[in-house]
């Protein structure tokens, strides 16, 4: 069935997003993600059918809470896919990566079936270990790859290049691991669809025919649609998509990444920029998330947390840059910020507020009130000026605190189906072992919300009102004590 028309997809969008919101489905900030790609990926894996999109997300909710019995972000806590003890060991037994990106800005992501030993990975380390690493490596797809590559490309990226390498992978090889390739399988294509763009299977051997038989049925039919089985004349048809300089000489590239220990641990690739030190932070609490936002929108860049900053500052600025001094303080014809300089205390009593600016809880007595009244008739210029001065300060006030005030999150959604069982402890990489399907070829992209204050000014005073001003000021104090 073809897809719809891009105008019928953005309006299926808009009531799959509705319709998630009424059912408590999704919050600002989940980390499964709330951009319209994220939404998309969704509705295309599901062939824009609303309801069995919407039971797919409620699925994966449900899963990203409960995985492994603490929940996937928890566990995204806890276990560093790019840097945990038993790594290297892990990635002799079974190596799989991620590692730079093609001509089109897709991220690679290389398989050596050929290395897989599954009893000496079982001496490393568990098979319960190894599911968790399995898992977090496939929550690093969505939450840190694709959004770095985006950032690099300066676009969407869609999904991963999958190149997976048979070279000396057999039958026995395949029965070792069949249990959890097809795990693997179940948890990508379920929980993160659509993030494979292309797979390409290079030195498919001759009894790769009979390993296809097993695998092909585990694979939706979005998937089959990406596959291209190459023999071993695969280096031009990789070259035509990668550039040599990113491609492992293993598979017929130029890359080595000499300086890392080799390609397959090397983690070479833009997802690794300031990384040690946005893990750091993120795990302070220092950042809202992991992953990088695009070019200048960053939590790091400056954009999100030093343009209000930077505003702020221009503000404080041009409120240094016009402060009232003996020398302008006789002029009344510019425009100043409300603070005012101290001024020297007359021997006179100073004059209260008119009453229509004394708050009702602190009314003087009457004959404070008579009084109010009488300095009120003889400075009308006074108390008009400090009302405008309230309204501006209280205007200002009112911004500031929006500002500083973040939104609230909603609960966490408590429903959703159970978890699929797996009669594995351990699966391939959910995002890479084969990939997951196509991702989204969507215009819509991670919303930024930017807020910024305006400067408010008030008519500059001479030095006289602005006496007046701290003498209202000072007796307003009084009459509400």
């Amino acid at each position: 069935m073809a897809p719809p028309s891009k105008e019928k997809q953005q309006e299926i969008l808009k009531q799959f997003r509705a319709g998630l919101e009424k059912q408590d489905l999704i919050h600002e900030g989940d980390t499964i993600g709330t951009d319209d790609a994220t939404l998309l990926r969704f509705l295309r894996a599901r062939q824009f059918d609303l309801k069995a999109a919407t039971t797919m997300w409620a699925n994966c909710q449900h899963w990203r809470r409960t995985a492994d019995g603490i929940g996937i972000d928890e566990l995204y806590r806890q276990l560093d896919p790019y840097d945990y003890p038993e790594r290297p060991q892990v990635f002799d037994c079974w190596p799989l990566w991620f590692h730079k990106t093609d001509k089109s800005g897709r991220p690679l992501n290389i398989h050596h079936f050929g290395g897989i030993n599954m009893p000496e990975l079982y001496k490393h380390i568990t098979p319960a270990r190894f599911w968790q690493t399995i898992v977090v490596n496939a929550e690093s797809l969505t939450r840190e790859v694709l959004p770095a590559s985006a950032r690099a490309a300066g676009r969407h990226i869609d999904g991963t290049f999958v190149i997976v390498d048979l070279q000396g992978f057999g039958l026995s090889q395949f029965w070792q691991m069949k249990n959890l390739a097809r795990d693997s399988f179940q948890i990508s294509q379920d929980y993160f669809p659509e993030t494979m763009a292309q797979l390409a299977i290079i030195n498919a051997p001759a009894s790769f025919t009979t390993i296809w038989s097993f695998i092909k049925p585990w694979l939706a039919k979005e998937t089959l649609a990406k596959i291209d089985i190459l023999g071993a004349d695969y280096r031009a048809v990789l070259l035509r998509q990668i550039p040599a300089e990113n491609l492992p000489a293993s598979l017929g590239g130029t890359c080595t990444c000499a300086e890392a220990g080799g390609c397959k641990l090397s983690n070479a690739g833009p997802w690794m920029e300031r990384r040690t030190a946005r893990r750091e932070k993120w795990l302070r609490g220092e950042r809202t998330r992991i992953g990088l936002g695009m070019e200048g929108a960053d939590e790091d860049d400056g954009v999100a947390d030093l343009q209000a900053a930077g505003q702020d500052h221009e503000r404080e600025e041009s409120m240094e840059g016009t402060q009232l001094d003996d020398s302008i303080a006789e002029e009344d014809s510019e425009d100043v910020f409300v603070d005012a300089p101290e001024e020297p205390q007359s021997d006179e009593p100073d004059p209260p507020p008119p009453p229509d600016v004394v708050p009702a809880e602190s009314q003087p007595e009457p004959e404070e009130q008579r009084r109010a009244a009488d300095v009120a008739r003889s400075d009308a210029d006074a108390g008009e000026v400090f009302g405008k001065a309230s309204e501006a300060v209280n205007a200002a006030g009112e911004m500031e605190e929006k500002r500083a005030t973040p939104p609230a999150s909603s609960p966490e959604s408590a429903v959703g189906p159970a978890t699929p069982p797996s009669d594995s402890a351990s699966a391939t990489s959910a995002a890479s072992m084969f990939g997951s399907g196509t991702s989204v070829e969507s215009e819509g992209g991670t919303r930024h919300h930017r807020h910024s204050l305006r400067k408010i000014k008030i008519p500059r005073v001479s030095m006289n009102i602005g006496k007046k001003l701290k003498s209202l000021s000072r007796e307003s104090s009084i009459a509400s004590s």
